[in-house]
């Protein structure tokens, strides 16, 4: 292989290395509510991630993800929630076919 194409291929490692998620020490334990976030409020997060995403740019105190979740249902729900929202902006912009 060429160098340059050592140096790309490190690079990308470095870049893909960086964004593998790490551990959530928070998963499981109670918020400042004294509640765990749970698939139904995942699901709701999800669908309304535009919105906190906008607003947290101008408040700190505002975060896209619970980080006090019980781990895998919370993320399904996001997910789920996301792809709705997803699935609705594509459907809408799709056309009308003859």
């Amino acid at each position: 292989m060429k160098p340059m194409r050592h140096i790309f291929v490190f690079a990308l490692a470095l870049l893909l290395a960086g964004c593998a998620a790490g551990p959530n020490p928070h998963a499981g334990t109670p918020g400042p509510e004294g509640e765990v976030a749970g698939f139904w409020l995942g699901l709701w997060h999800g669908i309304i991630v535009p919105v906190t995403f906008v607003i947290s740019l101008f408040n700190d105190n505002v975060n896209l993800y619970e980080v006090h979740n019980n781990g895998g249902w919370y993320n399904f729900g996001f997910v789920i929630g996301a792809v709705i929202l997803a699935g609705g902006i594509f459907k809408g912009s799709e056309g009308r076919r003859r």
